[in-house]
């Protein structure tokens, strides 16, 4: 379930998912990186560098030069904003600063200042790599170890009245890239004017309004501010560190007020000289929607907090220079980011991507361009483009699940989906071995929808139920589930003599091996008397006939992994995005108005989950979800094929700081503080 940009499924749409956290525990991430090296000949292609070192290099030549890697280290600035301050250009250093910077301890030691990284996006409108890259901000963030919650725009928190109260300490001194204060006003007007405006947001994000009750938020002093909750909230702390914390603390007042209509009365008026229907869409286009959305990447004007402020976008690459009012130094004082500039080149077409990336001339590109099947092909290039890999672990529990609906509208369907033998059965039937050998070119290992080992909520049981390829098994509980009746073809029948079968529908834009993995099992399955057919259609009407439960089946990946209490979708029915109990999640989400009262195993699941909700304390909450995960072993809704191994990006041997190993999460790279990579040659 991603949250920014389009969500690829959405067993759980509403849940709040972390973007940037995953606990490495055993074991390790590097041992479970394999690379591919299956001969595949060699691509030749002229690009530009993944790092150009000259100032002015808007991206063309290939690495070198004499600009980054020499400022000396003594520096506590960068060069040119010293420059800038000697020409009364900019306020000297210490007037630039918070009184308590955030101090970033570097992945590696001699970080120098310059430099230009290079690197790839699809799209600006809300591509993750460009939210992970640039603007992982929030009040407070996953730690560079994603193990544990850290201070960030807030530099200390309190928790009170058993998790009903969280009030946050502000950086005080702290500016926007305009130089402007950033204060707990920049909070109150995000809170009261922009999320609580119905014009802007006709719904609250649901982590600020749990229940469809809005929290209060008040200014307490000019650095300081409260949430104050009508019930005990025990995972808004992980929520702000997450999506939850990605658009409340990136609206300055003092800009975007101009185009609000409670602050200018002529705020229609001002939509319209710009083109824009209404000031709502002139306000959010402005930047009033945040980083994930399409607006705060188009104006060169909105003031930021973040390492890198944007200084030019055309149609096919995207600038963002150094924010001399940035408020992090490394643990030496000086002020970071290191590197003067990021571009992103904007490429729709995988193999041009994947061609260029071959010659090494980008760095830690949007995760979708660096694929199994481009492996081999930048495993040859590795030498002469002057790059590495670097493991980027996967947060994810399932690389293709099979999500049956047990709330189907025709009632003898919905009889054959919600007989567990059945879906038992289907799974003995699958030969998970297979998939992963012809399929995932032998990355992963067979896995239910369960959290992956080192999630710190691992159950076995639920891992690996039901994962053996066992016909004999698959057809006994075939016959247990009362469809031992056989026609002239070999498929069995249901008690109204109709054929046993199903249609599984498969999007098309999110993952290219779906179709393959689908078609596989619809031939085993119909090995054992299934009939099922494979339907790929449009991402779009696939998930309009979900949400109006038109669907016999939907083929998905598997979120949920790594935290799966923010992403509890997969394991019970949280709303009507549930493909495998539309209408039991609706009535959840719905508090019971709409859609069906489930039966006792997900009702129970369904009040543990409420429990969880109003408790702050980490530990009972993980002793409650583990109750949920027993019976979602229990009821096994949904039929899981393959745990993801790590994948792969590639970095230039000269980008330091980047680290062994990441996240496969939204805000990829952002856990990795890209504000400490540095160029040096090597």
């Amino acid at each position: 379930m991603k949250t920014a940009g389009t969500p690829n499924h959405r067993p759980g749409r509403t849940a709040e998912r972390a973007l940037d956290r995953a606990p490495e525990r055993t074991p390790s991430r590097r041992e479970l990186f394999r690379f591919g090296l299956t001969s595949v000949a060699a691509f030749s292609v002229a690009g530009c560098s993944a790092l150009s070192l000259n100032p002015s290099d808007k991206g063309g030549g290939k690495g070198g030069g004499e600009g980054a890697g020499k400022a000396g280290t003594g520096l506590k600035e960068a060069p040119d904003l010293g420059d800038q301050v000697k020409a009364g250009k900019l306020p000297a250093r210490a007037k630039r600063m918070p009184a308590k910077p955030m101090v970033i301890r570097p992945t590696e030691p001699g970080g120098v200042y310059g430099g230009t990284w290079n690197t790839i996006l699809t799209s600006v409108d809300a591509d993750p790599h460009l939210v992970g890259s640039l603007s992982y901000e929030p009040l407070v963030r996953w730690d560079v170890d994603q193990t544990k919650i850290s201070p960030n725009v807030a530099e200390s928190w309190e928790i009170g009245q058993d998790g009903r109260v969280y009030t946050f300490k502000l950086r005080a001194g702290m500016k926007w890239s305009d130089g402007k204060p950033y204060t707990a006003d920049d909070l109150v007007f995000g809170y009261e004017d922009v999320l609580s405006n119905k014009d802007l947001y006709p719904v609250m994000p649901s982590q600020f309004a749990p229940d469809g009750q809005p929290a209060k938020l008040e200014k307490v002093d000019a650095t300081t501010v409260r949430f104050t909750f009508p019930k005990p909230q025990g995972l808004f702390l992980d929520q702000v560190a997450s999506s939850g914390g990605a658009v409340l603390h990136c609206l300055p007042k003092h800009y975007l007020k101009q185009f609000h209509k409670k602050y200018n009365p002529d705020a229609d008026k001002l939509a319209k000289q710009e083109g824009q229907p209404d000031w709502t869409k002139l306000f959010l286009n402005k930047g009033g929607n945040g980083p994930t959305e399409f607006g705060s990447w188009q104006n060169t004007d909105l003031p930021v907090i973040y390492p890198w402020k944007l200084s030019s976008q055309s149609g096919n690459r995207l600038v963002v220079s150094r924010n001399p009012y940035y408020w992090k130094t490394d643990s030496d004082g000086r002020q970071l980011p290191y590197l003067d500039r990021v571009v992103f080149d904007i490429i729709t077409d995988p193999q041009v991507s994947t061609l260029k990336l071959s010659q090494g001339d980008y760095s830690l590109v949007t995760p979708g361009l660096v694929t199994l099947q481009s492996k081999p092909v930048f495993a040859r290039g590795r030498e002469k483009g002057r790059f590495h890999f670097i493991a980027i672990g996967s947060s994810r529990m399932n690389d293709a699940t099979f999500l049956l609906n047990q709330t189907h509208k025709d009632p003898e369907m919905r009889k054959v989906m919600q007989n567990k033998d059945f879906r038992i059965g289907l799974s003995y039937a699958l030969n998970r071995q297979e998939i992963i050998k012809v399929v995932l070119l032998n990355q992963g290992e067979p896995w239910q929808t369960s959290p992956r080992k080192e999630s710190g909520l691992y159950l076995q049981q639920l891992a690996k139920q039901y994962t053996q390829h066992d016909p004999a098994k698959a057809n006994a509980h075939l016959d247990k589930a009362g469809y031992r009746r056989r026609d002239s073809d070999g498929f069995r029948l249901r008690p109204d003599g109709k054929r046993l079968g199903f249609t599984v529908e498969v999007r098309t834009n999110f993952n290219p091996l779906w179709a393959d993995v689908a078609q596989l099992a619809s031939g085993y399955w119909k090995k054992v008397g299934v009939d099922v057919q494979v339907k790929v259609e449009d991402a779009t009407l696939l998930f309009n006939r979900v949400d109006a439960n038109n669907h016999d089946a939907v083929m998905d990946d598997g979120d949920g992994g790594d935290l799966p209490m923010l992403g509890p979708g997969w394991y019970f029915p949280v709303d009507a995005g549930a493909a495998y109990a539309v209408e039991w999640g609706r009535w959840y989400e719905s508090k019971g108005a709409q859609g069906e009262k489930p039966p006792t195993g997900p009702l129970r699941q369904m009040r543990l989950f409420d429990q969880i909700k109003v408790t702050p304390d980490k530990q009972k909450r993980d002793e409650l979800f583990m109750q949920i995960l027993r019976i979602s072993q229990e009821e096994f809704y949904v039929i899981g094929t393959v745990l993801p191994e790590a994948r792969y990006n590639v970095v230039q041997n000269d980008l330091h700081g980047v680290g062994g190993e990441m996240i496969d999460d939204c805000c990829e790279p952002g856990p990795s503080a890209p504000e400490q990579y540095f160029w040096k040659k090597t």
